[in-house]
């Protein structure tokens, strides 16, 4: 494979890993949202403690999804370490998140529902892009083994096409 299909194929792995995150985000959002605003709805409490709770339940569905849909592939030995790892930079993302909605809430004055919920999305999306690095990067590792196929794949496809090289069209092919 040459370097620019082993590109190619990255890129084609990050995209289907960006697609995957993103539809257990989607979902994990609607969650979210849900919670929120019914929490809003049939209880008292303010703005921030609800989106805080609507939070944490989506942070225990996203786990979930994570761990058995987008990174079913990868290293699942330390369990214990993934999940509070997990859980340590989901908890980062919580405050991001619902660091947004405090300032437009309680500094601002933006507390109305439509802004609430502005605003919450608006935290959860900076929150993603954090997530989404933290995850793959420390919490849901690729195994080695994969890097280390790809490596002796390209090594093998460049010493064939080297071999393919020798052989020019319209000279026999020498044979061993």
């Amino acid at each position: 494979m040459t370097e620019r299909g082993a590109l190619r194929v990255r890129l084609d792995q990050v995209w289907r890993e960006v697609a995957k995150f993103g539809a257990v985000g989607a979902v994990g959002t609607l969650v979210n949202f849900g919670v929120f605003n019914l929490v809003r709805h049939v209880t008292d409490l303010h703005v921030v403690r609800a989106s805080v709770v609507a939070t944490v339940v989506a942070i225990a569905f996203n786990y979930v999804g994570f761990r058995y849909f987008t990174y079913r592939d990868r290293d699942k030995t330390g369990r214990t370490k993934e999940l509070t790892l997990f859980l340590l930079f989901s908890a980062v993302g919580l405050v991001i998140e619902n660091g947004v909605l405090y300032a437009a809430t309680y500094w601002f004055g933006w507390d109305g529902r439509l802004q609430a919920n502005f605003f919450k999305f608006l935290g959860m999306g900076i929150a993603t892009l954090f997530r989404f690095w933290s995850y793959r990067t420390w919490v849901f590792k690729a195994l080695p083994a994969r890097e280390t196929v790809a490596h002796a794949e390209s090594f093998l496809e460049k010493e064939q096409e080297k071999e393919e090289e020798k052989e020019k069209p319209g000279e026999k092919p020498v044979v061993r």
